[in-house]
Protein backbone atom coordinates (compact mmCIF):
# COMPACT_ATOMS: atom_id res chain seq x y z
CA UNK A 1 0.00 0.00 0.00
CA UNK A 2 3.25 2.29 0.57
CA UNK A 3 4.60 2.00 -2.32
CA UNK A 4 0.82 2.04 -4.05
CA UNK A 5 0.68 5.52 -2.65
CA UNK A 6 4.09 6.94 -3.09
CA UNK A 7 3.41 5.98 -6.77
CA UNK A 8 0.42 7.87 -7.31
CA UNK A 9 1.85 10.49 -5.17
CA UNK A 10 4.54 10.94 -7.81
CA UNK A 11 2.21 10.57 -10.77
CA UNK A 12 -0.23 13.20 -9.54
CA UNK A 13 -0.13 17.16 -9.25
CA UNK A 14 -0.31 17.45 -5.79
CA UNK A 15 -2.35 14.96 -3.15
CA UNK A 16 -3.74 16.24 0.72
CA UNK A 17 -5.58 13.96 3.04
CA UNK A 18 -8.33 14.71 5.83
CA UNK A 19 -9.37 12.76 8.81
CA UNK A 20 -12.74 12.16 9.80
CA UNK A 21 -13.42 15.40 11.31
CA UNK A 22 -12.30 17.05 8.19
CA UNK A 23 -9.02 18.51 9.54
CA UNK A 24 -6.12 18.42 7.27
CA UNK A 25 -3.48 15.84 8.34
CA UNK A 26 -1.21 15.58 5.14
CA UNK A 27 0.11 17.79 2.15
CA UNK A 28 2.91 17.04 -0.13
CA UNK A 29 5.67 19.86 -0.92
CA UNK A 30 4.22 19.45 -4.61
CA UNK A 31 0.60 21.10 -4.04
CA UNK A 32 2.12 23.82 -1.62
CA UNK A 33 2.38 26.68 -4.80
CA UNK A 34 -1.48 25.92 -6.02
CA UNK A 35 -2.51 26.14 -2.61
CA UNK A 36 -0.21 29.33 -1.96
CA UNK A 37 1.60 27.73 0.81
CA UNK A 38 5.25 27.91 1.86
CA UNK A 39 5.17 24.80 4.14
CA UNK A 40 3.04 22.07 4.67
CA UNK A 41 3.05 22.75 8.31
CA UNK A 42 0.26 25.89 7.61
CA UNK A 43 -1.93 23.48 6.55
CA UNK A 44 -1.92 20.67 9.27
CA UNK A 45 -4.60 20.45 11.64
CA UNK A 46 -6.80 23.22 9.64
CA UNK A 47 -9.91 22.27 8.53
CA UNK A 48 -10.04 21.53 4.75
CA UNK A 49 -12.27 24.39 3.68
CA UNK A 50 -9.62 27.15 4.99
CA UNK A 51 -7.02 25.65 2.68
CA UNK A 52 -9.06 24.39 -0.21
CA UNK A 53 -12.59 27.29 -0.10
CA UNK A 54 -15.61 25.15 -1.37
CA UNK A 55 -14.02 21.48 -0.98
CA UNK A 56 -15.70 18.35 -1.45
CA UNK A 57 -13.09 16.42 0.57
CA UNK A 58 -15.63 16.42 4.18
CA UNK A 59 -18.59 15.10 1.82
CA UNK A 60 -16.43 12.03 1.26
CA UNK A 61 -14.49 11.40 4.52
CA UNK A 62 -18.08 11.96 5.94
CA UNK A 63 -20.30 9.51 3.34
CA UNK A 64 -17.41 7.20 2.68
CA UNK A 65 -18.17 7.22 -1.17
CA UNK A 66 -15.50 8.71 -3.18
CA UNK A 67 -16.00 11.33 -6.07
CA UNK A 68 -13.82 10.00 -8.92
CA UNK A 69 -13.36 12.46 -11.41
CA UNK A 70 -14.36 15.97 -11.07
CA UNK A 71 -13.06 19.20 -11.98
CA UNK A 72 -12.13 21.88 -8.95
CA UNK A 73 -11.30 25.84 -9.66
CA UNK A 74 -8.60 26.65 -7.17
CA UNK A 75 -7.07 30.24 -7.77
CA UNK A 76 -8.69 30.73 -10.83
CA UNK A 77 -6.81 27.43 -12.54
CA UNK A 78 -9.28 24.36 -13.32
CA UNK A 79 -7.76 21.65 -11.54
CA UNK A 80 -9.02 17.82 -12.84
CA UNK A 81 -9.59 15.65 -9.42
CA UNK A 82 -9.88 12.48 -7.34
CA UNK A 83 -11.12 12.05 -3.86
CA UNK A 84 -11.29 8.71 -2.10
CA UNK A 85 -12.31 7.68 1.49
CA UNK A 86 -9.30 6.48 4.22
CA UNK A 87 -10.77 3.29 5.95
CA UNK A 88 -8.83 1.50 8.47
CA UNK A 89 -8.07 -1.78 8.51
CA UNK A 90 -11.67 -2.93 10.27
CA UNK A 91 -13.05 -1.24 7.45
CA UNK A 92 -14.24 1.94 8.83
CA UNK A 93 -14.26 5.61 7.09
CA UNK A 94 -11.27 7.21 8.85
CA UNK A 95 -10.69 10.34 6.58
CA UNK A 96 -10.53 11.44 2.56
CA UNK A 97 -7.56 11.77 0.49
CA UNK A 98 -7.63 13.74 -2.74
CA UNK A 99 -5.13 13.76 -5.68
CA UNK A 100 -5.02 16.59 -8.43
CA UNK A 101 -4.01 14.29 -11.70
CA UNK A 102 -4.12 17.27 -13.69
CA UNK A 103 -3.23 20.88 -13.58
CA UNK A 104 -3.73 21.26 -17.82
CA UNK A 105 -7.59 20.72 -19.04
CA UNK A 106 -6.21 20.52 -22.99
CA UNK A 107 -5.09 17.01 -21.69
CA UNK A 108 -8.48 15.72 -21.05
CA UNK A 109 -9.88 17.36 -23.90
CA UNK A 110 -11.01 14.56 -26.18
CA UNK A 111 -13.11 13.31 -23.06
CA UNK A 112 -14.84 16.55 -22.70
CA UNK A 113 -16.00 16.51 -25.97
CA UNK A 114 -16.99 12.93 -25.79
CA UNK A 115 -19.09 13.96 -22.18
CA UNK A 116 -20.68 16.91 -23.95
CA UNK A 117 -21.81 14.82 -26.96
CA UNK A 118 -23.43 11.95 -24.96
CA UNK A 119 -24.19 15.27 -22.82
CA UNK A 120 -26.22 16.67 -25.69
CA UNK A 121 -27.80 13.64 -26.95
CA UNK A 122 -29.84 13.07 -23.54
CA UNK A 123 -30.83 16.89 -23.26
CA UNK A 124 -32.40 15.89 -27.04
CA UNK A 125 -33.68 12.31 -25.27
CA UNK A 126 -34.83 14.49 -22.61
CA UNK A 127 -36.77 16.80 -24.73
CA UNK A 128 -38.41 14.04 -27.19
CA UNK A 129 -39.70 12.43 -23.43
CA UNK A 130 -41.41 15.70 -22.14
CA UNK A 131 -42.65 17.31 -25.06
CA UNK A 132 -46.03 16.74 -25.83
CA UNK A 133 -45.67 17.97 -29.38
CA UNK A 134 -43.54 16.41 -31.91
CA UNK A 135 -40.24 16.66 -31.39
CA UNK A 136 -37.78 17.84 -33.45
CA UNK A 137 -35.02 15.18 -33.83
CA UNK A 138 -32.88 16.05 -37.30
CA UNK A 139 -30.10 18.00 -37.49
CA UNK A 140 -27.94 19.47 -39.96
CA UNK A 141 -26.06 16.66 -39.82
CA UNK A 142 -29.31 14.59 -41.47
CA UNK A 143 -29.45 17.00 -44.61
CA UNK A 144 -26.58 14.98 -46.76
CA UNK A 145 -25.11 16.38 -49.61
CA UNK A 146 -22.21 18.22 -51.32
CA UNK A 147 -23.99 19.41 -54.72
CA UNK A 148 -23.80 23.41 -54.42
CA UNK A 149 -28.10 23.83 -53.95
CA UNK A 150 -27.60 21.84 -50.95
CA UNK A 151 -24.36 23.27 -49.31
CA UNK A 152 -26.13 27.03 -50.30
CA UNK A 153 -29.42 25.73 -48.28
CA UNK A 154 -27.14 24.16 -45.32
CA UNK A 155 -25.14 27.20 -45.05
CA UNK A 156 -28.43 29.49 -44.92
CA UNK A 157 -29.96 27.37 -42.56
CA UNK A 158 -26.92 27.54 -40.07
CA UNK A 159 -27.13 31.17 -40.48
CA UNK A 160 -31.23 31.13 -39.54
CA UNK A 161 -30.23 29.30 -36.49
CA UNK A 162 -28.36 31.98 -34.83
CA UNK A 163 -30.81 34.38 -35.28
CA UNK A 164 -34.65 34.63 -34.29
CA UNK A 165 -35.51 35.26 -37.83
CA UNK A 166 -39.00 34.05 -40.13
CA UNK A 167 -37.73 31.45 -42.37
CA UNK A 168 -39.60 30.54 -45.64
CA UNK A 169 -38.51 27.28 -46.84
CA UNK A 170 -38.96 26.81 -50.74
CA UNK A 171 -38.46 23.79 -52.94
CA UNK A 172 -40.79 20.87 -54.75
CA UNK A 173 -42.43 18.15 -52.52
CA UNK A 174 -39.90 15.58 -50.78
CA UNK A 175 -36.99 18.01 -51.10
CA UNK A 176 -36.64 17.57 -47.22
CA UNK A 177 -38.05 21.32 -45.89
CA UNK A 178 -39.18 19.66 -42.42
CA UNK A 179 -36.29 17.64 -41.83
CA UNK A 180 -34.24 21.57 -42.65
CA UNK A 181 -36.59 23.38 -40.33
CA UNK A 182 -36.60 20.88 -37.70
CA UNK A 183 -32.15 21.19 -38.37
CA UNK A 184 -32.51 25.12 -37.81
CA UNK A 185 -34.87 24.56 -34.48
CA UNK A 186 -32.38 21.93 -32.85
CA UNK A 187 -29.02 24.35 -33.66
CA UNK A 188 -31.25 27.42 -32.14
CA UNK A 189 -31.27 28.92 -28.70
CA UNK A 190 -34.80 27.34 -28.61
CA UNK A 191 -33.65 24.03 -28.94
CA UNK A 192 -35.11 22.75 -25.24
CA UNK A 193 -38.46 24.66 -25.84
CA UNK A 194 -41.23 22.89 -28.60
CA UNK A 195 -41.09 22.43 -32.09
CA UNK A 196 -44.83 22.14 -33.45
CA UNK A 197 -45.54 21.24 -37.25
CA UNK A 198 -48.59 21.99 -39.03
CA UNK A 199 -49.12 20.45 -42.17
CA UNK A 200 -51.83 23.85 -43.31
CA UNK A 201 -53.12 22.25 -46.23
CA UNK A 202 -54.12 18.83 -44.16
CA UNK A 203 -55.98 21.19 -41.89
CA UNK A 204 -60.12 21.74 -42.64
CA UNK A 205 -60.58 24.92 -43.37
CA UNK A 206 -63.60 24.66 -40.53
CA UNK A 207 -61.22 24.12 -38.09
CA UNK A 208 -58.40 25.52 -39.19
CA UNK A 209 -58.35 28.59 -37.09
CA UNK A 210 -59.32 27.26 -33.57
CA UNK A 211 -56.37 24.94 -34.76
CA UNK A 212 -54.13 27.27 -34.52
CA UNK A 213 -55.20 30.26 -32.08
CA UNK A 214 -57.10 27.34 -29.80
CA UNK A 215 -60.40 28.28 -27.85
CA UNK A 216 -61.23 30.48 -24.28
CA UNK A 217 -62.98 28.72 -21.47
CA UNK A 218 -66.45 28.06 -22.46
CA UNK A 219 -66.45 28.54 -25.55
CA UNK A 220 -68.33 24.98 -26.80
CA UNK A 221 -70.28 25.11 -23.52
CA UNK A 222 -70.37 25.99 -19.83
CA UNK A 223 -67.93 22.74 -19.03
CA UNK A 224 -65.55 23.25 -21.58
CA UNK A 225 -62.27 24.42 -20.14
CA UNK A 226 -60.68 25.89 -23.87
CA UNK A 227 -57.95 24.09 -25.34
CA UNK A 228 -54.21 25.52 -26.27
CA UNK A 229 -53.62 26.15 -30.09
CA UNK A 230 -50.48 25.56 -31.96
CA UNK A 231 -49.60 28.46 -30.93
CA UNK A 232 -49.57 28.95 -27.64
CA UNK A 233 -48.06 24.89 -27.62
CA UNK A 234 -45.06 26.18 -29.81
CA UNK A 235 -44.73 29.29 -27.12
CA UNK A 236 -41.02 29.57 -26.57
CA UNK A 237 -40.06 27.12 -29.55
CA UNK A 238 -40.63 27.07 -33.36
CA UNK A 239 -44.19 26.75 -35.08
CA UNK A 240 -43.17 24.98 -38.74
CA UNK A 241 -46.26 25.45 -41.47
CA UNK A 242 -45.90 23.78 -43.97
CA UNK A 243 -47.59 24.26 -47.31
CA UNK A 244 -48.39 27.95 -46.27
CA UNK A 245 -49.36 28.87 -49.48
CA UNK A 246 -52.74 26.74 -48.95
CA UNK A 247 -53.77 28.76 -46.05
CA UNK A 248 -57.17 30.29 -46.51
CA UNK A 249 -57.25 34.41 -47.11
CA UNK A 250 -59.29 34.99 -43.73
CA UNK A 251 -56.67 33.28 -41.55
CA UNK A 252 -53.75 34.92 -43.50
CA UNK A 253 -54.88 37.98 -41.92
CA UNK A 254 -54.84 36.38 -38.71
CA UNK A 255 -51.48 35.43 -39.17
CA UNK A 256 -49.88 38.51 -40.35
CA UNK A 257 -51.38 39.92 -37.14
CA UNK A 258 -49.71 37.23 -34.80
CA UNK A 259 -46.67 38.63 -36.97
CA UNK A 260 -46.42 41.93 -36.10
CA UNK A 261 -48.48 41.88 -33.01
CA UNK A 262 -46.41 38.66 -31.18
CA UNK A 263 -50.08 37.53 -29.66
CA UNK A 264 -53.12 35.53 -30.46
CA UNK A 265 -56.69 35.64 -29.43
CA UNK A 266 -58.22 32.71 -28.56
CA UNK A 267 -61.42 31.53 -30.31
CA UNK A 268 -64.11 33.24 -28.06
CA UNK A 269 -62.13 35.89 -25.96
CA UNK A 270 -61.48 39.38 -26.62
CA UNK A 271 -58.04 39.04 -24.58
CA UNK A 272 -54.71 38.90 -26.27
CA UNK A 273 -52.53 36.57 -25.51
CA UNK A 274 -48.69 36.76 -25.93
CA UNK A 275 -46.57 34.47 -27.32
CA UNK A 276 -42.87 34.35 -28.25
CA UNK A 277 -43.00 31.52 -31.35
CA UNK A 278 -40.70 31.53 -34.35
CA UNK A 279 -42.53 30.74 -37.43
CA UNK A 280 -40.68 28.74 -40.54
CA UNK A 281 -42.96 28.07 -42.96
CA UNK A 282 -42.72 26.34 -46.34
CA UNK A 283 -44.00 25.86 -49.57
CA UNK A 284 -44.15 24.05 -52.88
CA UNK A 285 -45.74 26.35 -55.16
CA UNK A 286 -44.39 30.23 -56.07
CA UNK A 287 -46.27 32.25 -53.47
CA UNK A 288 -45.33 35.24 -56.06
CA UNK A 289 -47.63 33.61 -58.73
CA UNK A 290 -50.39 32.80 -55.85
CA UNK A 291 -50.06 36.69 -55.04
CA UNK A 292 -50.39 37.66 -58.70
CA UNK A 293 -53.82 35.35 -58.87
CA UNK A 294 -54.92 37.39 -55.52
CA UNK A 295 -54.72 33.94 -53.52
CA UNK A 296 -51.88 34.93 -51.20
CA UNK A 297 -51.78 38.21 -49.49
CA UNK A 298 -48.68 40.23 -50.57
CA UNK A 299 -47.98 42.01 -46.80
CA UNK A 300 -47.72 38.46 -45.52
CA UNK A 301 -45.47 36.97 -48.20
CA UNK A 302 -42.98 40.00 -46.86
CA UNK A 303 -43.30 39.09 -43.65
CA UNK A 304 -42.56 35.73 -43.94
CA UNK A 305 -40.03 35.86 -46.70
CA UNK A 306 -37.16 37.38 -44.15
CA UNK A 307 -34.64 34.80 -45.19
CA UNK A 308 -35.73 32.62 -47.56
CA UNK A 309 -33.80 29.06 -48.06
CA UNK A 310 -34.39 27.08 -51.68
CA UNK A 311 -34.32 23.82 -51.70
CA UNK A 312 -32.90 21.80 -54.60
CA UNK A 313 -34.53 19.11 -56.19
CA UNK A 314 -33.06 15.43 -56.16
CA UNK A 315 -32.30 15.47 -60.29
CA UNK A 316 -30.13 18.29 -59.63
CA UNK A 317 -28.27 16.86 -56.84
CA UNK A 318 -27.59 13.65 -58.73
CA UNK A 319 -23.91 13.39 -57.82
CA UNK A 320 -25.47 12.93 -54.09
CA UNK A 321 -27.49 10.31 -54.54
CA UNK A 322 -25.62 7.62 -53.18
CA UNK A 323 -25.32 9.88 -49.95
CA UNK A 324 -28.75 10.22 -49.64
CA UNK A 325 -30.00 7.16 -50.21
CA UNK A 326 -27.32 5.46 -47.64
CA UNK A 327 -29.06 8.28 -45.39
CA UNK A 328 -32.26 7.73 -46.29
CA UNK A 329 -31.90 3.82 -46.28
CA UNK A 330 -30.58 4.16 -42.83
CA UNK A 331 -34.42 5.34 -41.42
CA UNK A 332 -35.91 2.53 -43.75
CA UNK A 333 -33.41 0.06 -41.52
CA UNK A 334 -34.14 1.74 -38.01
CA UNK A 335 -37.92 1.02 -39.23
CA UNK A 336 -38.15 -2.15 -39.83
CA UNK A 337 -36.31 -5.77 -39.77
CA UNK A 338 -33.35 -5.34 -42.41
CA UNK A 339 -30.01 -5.37 -40.63
CA UNK A 340 -27.03 -4.17 -43.12
CA UNK A 341 -28.83 -3.42 -46.13
CA UNK A 342 -26.92 -1.85 -48.82
CA UNK A 343 -27.13 -0.39 -52.36
CA UNK A 344 -25.42 -1.80 -54.61
CA UNK A 345 -23.23 -0.36 -57.68
CA UNK A 346 -25.91 -1.68 -59.98
CA UNK A 347 -28.86 -0.23 -57.99
CA UNK A 348 -27.05 2.68 -57.82
CA UNK A 349 -27.05 2.73 -61.63
CA UNK A 350 -30.61 2.13 -62.02
CA UNK A 351 -31.70 4.68 -59.27
CA UNK A 352 -29.37 7.40 -60.99
CA UNK A 353 -31.45 6.90 -63.96
CA UNK A 354 -35.15 8.27 -62.56
CA UNK A 355 -35.82 11.92 -62.63
CA UNK A 356 -37.53 11.64 -59.23
CA UNK A 357 -40.12 13.96 -59.39
CA UNK A 358 -41.02 13.49 -56.10
CA UNK A 359 -37.70 14.03 -54.73
CA UNK A 360 -36.43 12.62 -51.33
CA UNK A 361 -39.54 11.47 -49.90
CA UNK A 362 -40.38 8.80 -53.22
CA UNK A 363 -36.41 8.14 -53.18
CA UNK A 364 -37.30 6.32 -49.30
CA UNK A 365 -40.52 4.83 -50.69
CA UNK A 366 -38.75 2.88 -53.76
CA UNK A 367 -36.11 1.87 -51.01
CA UNK A 368 -38.33 0.67 -48.59
CA UNK A 369 -40.14 -1.40 -51.15
CA UNK A 370 -37.44 -3.08 -52.92
CA UNK A 371 -36.71 -4.06 -49.66
CA UNK A 372 -39.86 -5.86 -48.91
CA UNK A 373 -40.13 -7.41 -52.45
CA UNK A 374 -36.67 -8.41 -52.35
CA UNK A 375 -35.14 -11.52 -50.96
CA UNK A 376 -31.64 -10.17 -50.03
CA UNK A 377 -30.41 -6.69 -48.08
CA UNK A 378 -28.03 -6.07 -51.21
CA UNK A 379 -30.41 -4.40 -53.41
CA UNK A 380 -29.44 -4.66 -56.76
CA UNK A 381 -30.68 -2.99 -60.45
CA UNK A 382 -33.31 -6.27 -60.69
CA UNK A 383 -34.33 -5.08 -57.48
CA UNK A 384 -35.39 -1.49 -58.63
CA UNK A 385 -36.56 -2.35 -62.49
CA UNK A 386 -39.84 -3.46 -61.42
CA UNK A 387 -40.59 -0.84 -59.01
CA UNK A 388 -39.59 1.98 -60.58
CA UNK A 389 -42.24 4.44 -62.22
CA UNK A 390 -42.65 4.68 -66.05
CA UNK A 391 -39.75 6.83 -67.66
CA UNK A 392 -37.03 5.53 -65.26
CA UNK A 393 -34.74 5.14 -68.62
CA UNK A 394 -35.70 8.21 -70.77
CA UNK A 395 -32.28 9.70 -69.62
CA UNK A 396 -30.58 6.48 -71.46
CA UNK A 397 -33.00 6.00 -74.52
CA UNK A 398 -33.78 7.95 -77.12
CA UNK A 399 -38.08 8.59 -77.27
CA UNK A 400 -39.50 6.13 -79.92
CA UNK A 401 -40.77 7.43 -82.90
CA UNK A 402 -44.51 8.22 -83.03
CA UNK A 403 -46.39 5.70 -85.25
CA UNK A 404 -49.92 6.29 -83.85
CA UNK A 405 -52.75 8.50 -85.67
CA UNK A 406 -53.14 12.22 -84.53
CA UNK A 407 -55.29 13.02 -81.95
CA UNK A 408 -57.47 16.17 -81.97
CA UNK A 409 -55.98 18.60 -79.31
CA UNK A 410 -58.88 18.19 -76.46
CA UNK A 411 -58.59 14.57 -76.95
CA UNK A 412 -54.77 14.30 -76.46
CA UNK A 413 -55.11 16.52 -73.74
CA UNK A 414 -57.47 14.07 -71.52
CA UNK A 415 -55.58 11.52 -72.50
CA UNK A 416 -52.22 13.17 -71.11
CA UNK A 417 -54.06 14.14 -67.50
CA UNK A 418 -55.59 10.86 -67.02
CA UNK A 419 -51.93 9.06 -67.87
CA UNK A 420 -50.24 11.94 -65.19
CA UNK A 421 -52.84 11.07 -62.67
CA UNK A 422 -52.19 7.49 -62.80
CA UNK A 423 -48.41 7.78 -63.04
CA UNK A 424 -48.45 9.85 -60.30
CA UNK A 425 -50.90 6.87 -57.73
CA UNK A 426 -48.22 3.94 -59.01
CA UNK A 427 -45.26 6.78 -58.19
CA UNK A 428 -47.07 7.27 -54.54
CA UNK A 429 -48.04 3.65 -54.04
CA UNK A 430 -51.70 4.53 -54.26
CA UNK A 431 -51.58 6.93 -51.30
CA UNK A 432 -53.64 9.80 -52.81
CA UNK A 433 -51.72 12.86 -50.45
CA UNK A 434 -48.67 12.18 -51.58
CA UNK A 435 -49.53 11.84 -55.30
CA UNK A 436 -51.26 14.88 -54.80
CA UNK A 437 -47.96 16.52 -53.53
CA UNK A 438 -46.21 15.15 -56.79
CA UNK A 439 -48.57 17.40 -58.89
CA UNK A 440 -48.53 20.04 -56.88
CA UNK A 441 -52.08 20.68 -56.62
CA UNK A 442 -54.36 19.98 -53.42
CA UNK A 443 -55.88 16.69 -52.80
CA UNK A 444 -59.60 17.84 -53.12
CA UNK A 445 -58.83 18.60 -56.69
CA UNK A 446 -57.02 15.21 -57.43
CA UNK A 447 -60.46 13.20 -55.69
CA UNK A 448 -61.89 15.44 -58.76
CA UNK A 449 -59.86 14.60 -61.44
CA UNK A 450 -60.20 10.66 -60.13
CA UNK A 451 -63.68 10.96 -60.34
CA UNK A 452 -63.22 12.94 -63.96
CA UNK A 453 -61.98 9.64 -65.31
CA UNK A 454 -63.28 7.37 -63.26
CA UNK A 455 -59.91 6.59 -61.35
CA UNK A 456 -59.30 4.94 -58.37
CA UNK A 457 -56.48 4.34 -55.76
CA UNK A 458 -55.24 1.02 -55.22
Amino acid sequence: METLFERLESLCEGAIAIDRSGRVVYVNEKYLPALGLKRTSEALGRPIEEIIPNSLMRRVAESGEPILLDIMELGGEQLVVTRMPIEDISGKVIGAIGFVLYDRLENLKPLIERVAHLENELRIARRQLSLPARPARYTFDDYVGQSEGIVRAKELAGRAARQNVTVLLTGETGTGKELLAQAIHNASARAEKPFVSVNVAATPETLIEQEFFGTAPGHHGETDRGRDGRFKSADGGTLFLDEIGDMPPALQAKLLRVLQEREIEPLGSDKPVKVDVRIIAATNVDLERRIAEGAFRADLYYRLNVLSIALPPLRHCIGDLEAIAARLLDDVVISGAYPNARITPSGLAALARYDWPGNGRELRNILERALILSDSTRLTGDDFAHILPVGTASKAAAPAAITTAVLPYAEAELAFEKQTLEQALDAAGGQIAEAARMLRISRATFYKKLAKFGLHAS
